[in-house]
């Protein structure tokens, strides 16, 4: 194993020559190029790359600055689904989860679910739905469903024995690191030559004969005038919330595909609501919502509220807050939760496929693909589980139209980077960097050692992409990772020669946001800002 961060593997995303990897994307001509690079788009580029294609990725700002890192953070699934109909999406899910498991064990955690039950009728209807989705899923015998009675459940879980409860069905799911695992996918592909190209966002595509054939990128960094134009056979719209705003470049007449809906989760220390497993709550519009564990913390969400446009950072309302504390207060047996109990939130959108006349929850998480007037194919919807066979279907597809030769795709059975390890005992440096922990571990550990990891390897250029998205102390660390922020600009400002004014610039970038972000909760006397 590899312990001298300096180093330079093909894996690696390092951000330092910014001009050299302009100057790449100006001259290469590729087989295939991906604009956004959330899950979906990092996906698609590893998919691609594997299969033998010259793959470059451009993003807007970091990796997974979108929806990809303000998901719920599960790889689960759906049996909820099933109540809608959609049994092919939790056929999908559920193979795809334990996909997930083989190829990036140091990114799925298995963690119990519980759904409280409340009638014989109510655990029928949950045995019955489990089933089903073991059926579906080909779940391993180990992970399949158990009944817990009142007592067992008291014993368990004893939060959640409320009154009129009488049971619950228990049953394994796994949680993620959203943006860990947006990551490591960009990182694969980058290990088969790709070229991964952030804060980099398309401002013109290249027409010839009426196919787009290449796309026109300028960074936004401050101080930075670069900007490239790349050329490829197939380009593939993958932005996310903003694959509307991406097809405008093609057509501006095409009508919007997408509904954008807002997910708000809500962060309490553990010791608040000292939960074992994740359970499944009825929240007070009979939608499923969900609290929790992780660490230090417990996290409820989410809320599903149409939202007026795709935005970065989507503000928590108190709206938002009302109803997710009112919802879980209901089902708990502790003192009831209030905003001064909330140290950090996150809030996100959500692509769907539009549907109109459905309420949020009632839209379906179906992914659709489409060939736009240029032959550009764009990509949306969906679910996080799912997310590689997304990426598969939307090569196969590429190649089809394009004319590509492709190997056939092994994205099934090769280990994301840092997932050739077996974890036994769980920990902290495992959790986030799988196989590479030794390496973090041997330079030295802590704070550094994670931005320099960051910096040269996971290519974070601003504070922001270690705070929020290398290492989530923004939303996980019980103060919001304020208290981090000055070691890791120092750590970040020696790799990438900042001057003690941009070193102050990003901190302040950085608290600024978290200010933002935590404002109802700051007033209230939450969050440990």
């Amino acid at each position: 194993m590899v312990n001298d961060m300096s180093a330079v593997r093909p894996q690696d995303l390092d951000n330092r020559d910014r001009e050299s990897l302009f100057a790449r994307a100006e001259n290469e001509h590729f087989d295939v190029l991906v604009i956004g690079g959330g899950i979906t788009g990092t996906g698609v580029a590893r998919s691609a790359a594997s299969r033998g294609l010259s793959v470059a990725l451009i993003e807007a700002q970091d990796l997974a600055s979108g929806t990809s890192s303000r998901s719920s953070k599960m790889i689960h699934g759906g049996v909820r689904y099933l109540a809608q109909g959609d049994v092919g999406l939790v056929r999908d899910a559920a193979r795809e989860r334990q996909v997930l498991r083989e190829i990036a064990p140091h990114l799925t955690r298995r963690t119990g679910f519980l759904l409280p039950t409340r009638s014989a009728a109510g655990l029928a209807k949950f045995r019955t739905a489990m089933w089903t989705f073991e059926k579906l899923g080909k779940v391993p015998k180990e992970d399949h469903h158990e009944v817990l009675d009142f007592d067992d459940l008291l014993e368990q879980e004893p939060l959640a024995a409320t009154e009129g409860t009488t049971g619950a069905v228990r049953y394994i799911e796994f949680v993620t690191d959203d943006s860990r695992l947006t990551l490591a996918n960009a990182r694969s592909a980058a290990s088969h030559g790709g070229l991964i190209l952030t804060y980099a966002p398309a401002v013109e595509f290249i027409f010839e004969n009426e196919v787009v054939v290449g796309v026109r990128v300028e960074s936004v960094l401050e101080g930075e005038s670069l900007g490239a134009t790349i050329r490829a056979k197939a380009v593939i719209n993958a932005a996310g919330p903003w694959v509307d705003s991406v097809r405008s470049l093609e057509d501006p007449d095409e009508p919007d595909y997408l509904s954008i809906t807002k997910g708000v989760h809500l962060v309490l220390p553990h010791k608040r609501l000292p939960l074992n497993d994740t359970i499944l709550l009825t929240a007070i519009d009979k939608r499923s919502i969900f609290a929790v564990p992780r660490s230090d913390t417990t996290y409820l969400g989410t809320t599903d509220t149409f939202h007026p446009e795709a935005d970065w950072w989507p503000g928590v309302t108190q709206e938002d807050v009302d109803y997710l504390l009112e919802s879980t207060n209901r089902s708990f047996l502790c003192e009831p939760l209030t905003p001064s109990d909330i140290v950090t939130s996150w809030s996100g959108v959500r692509p769907l496929i539009s549907e109109p006349g459905k309420d949020p929850s009632e839209i379906s998480r179906k992914d659709e693909i489409w060939t736009g007037p240029g032959k550009v194919l764009t990509i949306a919807g969906g679910k996080l589980t799912a997310y590689r066979s997304m990426a598969e279907r939307v090569i196969d597809e590429a190649a089809d139209l394009h004319g590509l030769s492709v190997k056939e795709s092994n994205t099934e059975q090769e280990p994301l980077i840092g997932g050739d390890v077996i974890i036994d005992e769980r920990n902290h440096l495992l959790d986030l960097y799988g196989s590479e922990a030794e390496d973090v571990l041997n330079d030295g550990g802590g704070i550094s050692a994670e931005v320099r990891q960051a910096v040269l390897r996971e290519g974070a250029i601003r504070l922001e992409d270690y705070w929020v998205r290398r290492v989530p102390r923004a939303f996980f660390d019980l103060d919001g990772g304020l208290s981090v922020l000055e070691e890791a600009a120092n750590a970040m400002g020696d790799l990438l020669g900042w001057t003690e004014e941009k070193k102050q610039s990003e901190i302040a970038s950085c608290e600024n946001r978290h200010a933002i972000e935590n404002d109802l909760f700051i007033s209230a006397g939450g969050s440990n800002a």
